[in-house]
């Protein structure tokens, strides 16, 4: 067992602890052995000697187990205990007659054993080394053990217990086989029960992180149990039945035996395998529950189309089946580069809202695919020097993760869901790491789809609103006549009551009259101000909205940005930002279709005013105020026009996606389709053959440069 736990895990301070441990133990089990063959007390003394090599070594190797297990640091302690070991190791090998002092036959009496030679009468130094050095260091041991175990919760908790009982049980063993020395007509039964304990522990140290050792102990408990009776029960007739056997078949009674032997040797394996489905079948029974649970649920994920509503089963079904104190769900944000925590079960729990691609515990699962199990990563990080298990266990301490699961839809890293400790506080076994796997697996498809039909749905609404705004605008022309009709009735209704009451003579009238006529004229100038600023209106959404027939023309910059604004007064408040311009008047002009270019500008400044509303909202700046500089100047065939504003800005990653189709960063559909810079490149690149670009930084503010070739 300690070359099997050496192979595997010689990297590893604790697995090479065991492995000298259980190289101690067989020591001493081989020279305890030896012991029951020796031919006198000579030779018995001989092999006692070696045996005891074994015997001083393991309380030394049993406190350095548990410091290291408990992640204990007592240096001094243990350099203290080691010199006092090397000393009981010199009397041993080079003053042996003051050690064990001398052997005396015992059991002559016992039927069933060969008498064996044990050390008797003890020495003072023996005496002392199994008082104070063997019992005192072993009983030290299990206290901080038990300690520990008051202490702590959870999985570390059961793993204490287990550990506890196991070496419990390995030093009953050992300790009784002191009791002759004493002159005790004890034999150490229990000495049976040091293999068994080293087969089962050192499995589980070696994968405690993942095997649940009351498994492992059902299972070599029923192997025990069952290949006991099937070896048994031929030596047993051999043994004890020989005589009867000889007179009732002869001098071939050794066929029953034999034969007994070859039919259970044959039905033993189906003995074991159908005793131990019932044994973990029953130790298991709510496991196999909520993993059969588990499984139907990854199958019908597929078919719930929203996504909020899937991620709450997701999380609830594992938090309610397997009773896991903490669940969480974190998605891969592709505009952001993020993953970002969508839901999570635990109102106690502060969970990390936000977590970078970059970091190094998600770069990790993303390379190797695999689950991610905390205490994995703590012992490696205690037993390496390398910096990149401390990050791990770093991040999986600040997500509060016992195990992380990866989601990935073949070769995309869908996100990952974040489990706690389970309450019962047992362990994750393999069955359910991959019960988790393939229900990461299936929420990634189901996430995909949920996602995808959340995006169409949004993509049919923008079309929708697209298409509403196109027919808003071919209706814009015969609106605009019916407007105007009726502006115009308007009108003439106001200025013929303003002759009529011109023409009327009032010097009759009374003041109050005269005080009335006066208010009726001035309401009626009002009116007809209104129509006239309502006209404007209409014809300039008119030339806003009508298709143009393209043809280019020397516009001159000025008056292409005063019409811009004129409309644009009628959609937002011009009066809350600055609008400087810094060109001269005297530009040079461009080439140009007026009313594509006024439809290209107007988004611009209106998405510079969006821009600027939100950083105040947002940022919530002392003295703030929105300002956007227009600037021009020539730059060869061209004139560079520059629209330069002070608001929120874009990020980085939104940066590329600016000129996409339907893309947008307002907070809402009302606000915008995605489609206003997608038509302005349109304009400026494929009508006019000219070019735009931008610069941007999130907080600061963006710059658009528009070149458009100058007039002839």
């Amino acid at each position: 067992m300690g070359i099997f736990v050496y192979i595997k895990g010689y990297k590893y301070k604790l697995a090479r602890i065991w492995s000298f441990f259980a190289f101690s133990a067989a020591i001493y089990g081989i020279g305890a052995y030896m012991v029951t063959n020796a031919r006198d007390a000579s030779e018995a003394f001989f092999w006692w000697q070696i045996s005891y090599i074994g015997i001083i070594t393991l309380p030394f190797l049993f406190v350095c187990l548990v410091y290291e297990f408990l992640k204990i640091a007592h240096p001094f302690f243990i350099k203290t205990i080691g010199f006092i070991t090397s000393l009981f190791l010199f009397f041993d090998l080079f003053l042996p007659d003051l050690f064990i002092y001398k052997c005396t036959l015992y059991f002559k009496e016992m039927k069933w054993f060969n008498p064996i030679y044990f050390v008797f009468p003890p020495s003072f130094l023996l005496i002392f080394f199994i008082i104070f050095a063997f019992f005192g260091c072993i009983s030290y041991a299990h206290l901080e053990l038990i300690n520990n175990y008051k202490k702590t919760s959870g999985l570390k908790r059961s793993q204490t217990k287990y550990f506890f009982f196991a070496a419990f049980l390995g030093f009953i063993g050992g300790g009784t086989s002191f009791l002759p020395c004493f002159g005790i007509s004890f034999y150490p039964f229990f000495n049976f029960a040091v293999p068994l304990y080293f087969l089962i522990l050192g499995y589980a140290i070696f994968r405690y992180r993942l095997m649940d050792i009351s498994v492992v102990i059902t299972r070599t408990g029923i192997f025990i149990v069952i290949y006991t009776f099937i070896l048994g029960l031929p030596f047993a007739l051999a043994g004890w039945f020989r005589p009867w056997l000889m007179e009732v078949i002869g001098p071939h009674w050794w066929i029953v035996p034999l034969g007994s032997m070859a039919f259970l040797a044959t039905l033993g394996p189906f003995i074991y395998i159908y005793v131990e489905r019932r044994a973990e079948g029953r130790l298991l029974r709510e496991q196999k529950r909520y993993q059969q649970i588990l499984k139907q649920a990854s199958v019908g994920m597929t078919r719930i189309r929203n996504l909020r509503k899937l991620l709450d089963l997701i999380t609830h079904i594992v938090t309610k089946t397997v009773r896991i104190s903490y669940a969480a769900v974190y998605l891969y944000n592709q505009e952001t580069n993020e993953y970002v925590l969508q839901v999570s079960r635990d109102k106690g729990r502060v969970s990390v809202p936000i977590m970078s691609s970059d970091n190094p515990l998600l770069k990790w699962i993303a390379a190797r695919r695999e689950p991610m199990i905390y205490e994995e990563v703590k012992r490696q990080m205690q037993d390496s020097e390398h910096n990149v298990y401390r990050l791990l266990e770093e991040n999986m301490r600040i997500l509060t993760a016992s195990v992380v699961i990866p989601s990935f839809l073949e070769d995309r890293f869908m996100g990952f869901i974040v489990l706690g400790d389970k309450i019962s506080g047992q362990i994750y076994t393999p069955e359910d790491l991959n019960v988790f796997q393939v229900l990461a697996s299936q929420a990634a498809l189901a996430i995909e789809n949920a996602q995808f039909y959340d995006e169409a749905q949004e993509m049919q609404e923008q079309i929708a609103q697209a298409e509403k705004m196109a027919t808003i605008g071919t209706m814009a022309d015969g609106l605009s006549h019916q407007i105007n009709n009726r502006l115009y009735a308007l009108s003439l209704i106001a200025g013929d009551t303003i002759d009529t009451i011109k023409l009327t003579d009032t010097s009759n009238c009374t003041p109050e009259v005269k005080e009335m006529i006066k208010n009726i004229s001035y309401a009626l100038d009002r009116i007809q101000a209104n129509v006239a600023q309502g006209g404007q209106v209409v014809r300039g959404l008119l030339k806003y909205s009508r298709k143009d027939d393209a043809s280019l023309e020397a516009i001159d910059l000025n008056t292409l940005i005063n019409n811009t604004l004129e409309m644009l007064q009628y959609k937002v408040k011009l009066s809350d930002i600055d609008i400087i311009r810094d060109y001269r008047q005297d530009t040079a002009k461009i080439k140009g279709n007026m009313a594509q270019l006024q439809e290209a500008f107007f988004n611009l400044i209106d998405n510079a005013y969006d821009a600027i509303t939100e950083r105040q909202k947002l940022l919530k700046e002392e003295g703030y105020r929105g300002r956007m500089v227009i600037t021009a100047k020539n730059k060869g065939d061209f004139l560079e026009i520059v629209f330069e504003d002070n608001g929120i800005g874009l990020k980085e990653q939104n940066i590329p996606k600016v000129f996409t189709p339907f893309f947008t960063t307002k907070a809402t559909a009302n606000k915008g389709t995605g489609l206003g810079l997608y038509v302005i490149k349109r304009i400026i690149t494929d009508t006019h053959k000219g070019k735009i670009s931008f610069e941007s930084a999130y907080k600061v503010g963006t710059r658009f440069l528009v070149e458009l070739p100058l007039a002839k």
